[in-house]
């Protein structure tokens, strides 16, 4: 996309008017039985920008034009990645605490299994869903997962429209579900935090935000704990995450899926297979951000600048937040560049993290001055731009598959979620 589209100054202009107008709004506490329901500012933002966005009611065309919409998707991933640097700088100062806690982070992966314990008995057994139950109920559905499934099944088939139905309610409400899980687990008090920590590490960056985001607003002072905590835990899943679902998760999927007595014969969902296979396409096919440095670099201060304003109504005021933010827009390039040099490919946001993690541990020189500016940096208010680009940046043939796919698609999204929460917070729990 060119560069002059992503820099469209009246798609930076909403984002910042919107997450200003959500991080007024605060945090909203509404009493649910024993716990209670957090709503936070990242919340309101993808609101929103949903209600906003023109490929849902033509009339907003008028003040956001089509073209912000298209250029607001490349940069969802960018403006991630300072809260993913902030992440990493929360895991060195902890570093010891991490190793001592080390069988239960690294265990708890298995957890994640627990999508398909929760999902698949329902889709087979109550909803009577076909072969589109092992592609929807293996993973929590993101690119790597879609790349597997399109590899062994191809996303034409009944197992393609099952993952790609997960991924589309995962990119419009995912990040939300796990905020909204996270904070009300930790008012009912039943687990340890660290646990619902890292459970927050599921293999997705904006999920990852914002369950810890709300985490970090429930139990205010151990937040920085949590953060390190969940941090690492997404750092372990982006490594191993995409072998576990290959070796581990699919195959019992398949064979849990037979025991049930499920069927070869797929629901329809009213969706053509060419939209599955168009979105999958543009998800994995899109251009790396370390494959065009000059771009990113630009894109990345913008973003900063955007997170960096955002910051002012909960975080601190500019120029104190000013070398914090320069400090992760720094440690987001050199992660950057590192995924650009590296002789194995990890994603960006694992490099991203890991330079944030090298250069905040206690050994390193120079890394308490750095802790002490990134602390006038708020967690949450960096998270809010992010899911104002979100909900501009869904397309019309995301919300169009969304409205085809059937509530049970949906409610089978939503079960994922839960399972892989509540299966890695209670492994995490045992152990610790």
């Amino acid at each position: 996309m060119k560069l002059s589209l992503l820099l469209d100054w009246r798609l930076h202009v909403l984002v910042v008017i919107v997450s200003l107008i959500a991080e007024v709004i605060g945090i909203l506490q509404f009493p649910l039985g024993p716990g209670s329901l957090l709503l936070l500012p990242l919340f309101y933002a993808f609101i929103f920008c949903v209600l906003l966005n023109p490929h849902l009611f033509s009339d907003t065309a008028k003040w956001v034009p089509v073209q912000l919409s298209q250029a607001a998707s490349p940069v969802i991933l960018l403006s991630i990645m300072p809260f993913i640097a902030l992440f990493g700088s929360t895991i060195g100062p902890a570093i010891e605490q991490l190793i001592s806690a080390g069988p239960a982070l690294i265990l708890q992966e298995l957890g994640n299994l627990g999508t398909m314990l929760f999902a698949l008995p329902f889709a087979v057994l109550v909803l009577k869903m076909g072969r589109e139950t092992i592609g929807a109920t293996h993973s929590i559905a993101r690119e790597p997962n879609i790349a597997i499934i399109s590899d062994k099944y191809g996303l034409k088939g009944p197992e393609g429209i099952g993952v790609m139905g997960v991924y589309i309610v995962g990119t419009m409400f995912g990040t939300l579900w796990f905020a909204l899980m996270a904070g009300y687990l930790a008012s009912l008090d039943l687990f340890d935090p660290r646990a619902l920590a890292m459970a927050c590490g599921a293999g997705s960056g904006s999920m990852m935000a914002a369950c810890s985001a709300a985490l970090a607003t429930v139990i205010p002072d151990r937040a920085d704990e949590l953060l390190a905590f969940a941090g690492a835990s997404n750092l372990l899943t982006y490594a191993t995450g995409l072998y576990v679902s290959l070796f581990i998760a699919l195959p019992i999927a398949e064979r849990f899926y037979r025991v049930l007595g499920g069927q070869r014969a797929s629901m329809s969902v009213g969706a053509q297979a060419t939209h599955e296979q168009t979105l999958a396409a543009d998800a994995l096919k899109e251009e790396r951000p370390e494959r065009q440095l000059g771009k990113t670099a630009i894109v990345v201060a913008v973003v900063c600048v955007v997170c960096w304003i955002s910051n002012t109504v909960n975080g601190a005021p500019l120029l104190e937040a000013l070398p914090g933010m320069a400090i992760l827009y720094a440690m987001t390039m050199l992660g950057f560049i590192v995924t650009r040099v590296a002789p194995f490919y990890l994603p960006g946001v694992a490099w991203v993290s890991l330079v944030s993690i090298l250069l905040t541990l206690p050994w390193t020189p120079g890394s308490g001055w750095i802790v002490e500016q990134l602390s006038a940096v708020n967690v949450l208010a960096i998270v809010t731009p992010v899911l104002a680009y979100a909900g501009l940046a869904l397309t019309r043939r995301e919300f169009s598959m969304f409205r085809q796919a059937g509530w049970k698609l949906v409610i089978i999204s939503l079960l994922v979620f839960t399972g892989t929460y509540l299966g890695s917070t209670t492994v995490a729990q045992l152990l610790l």
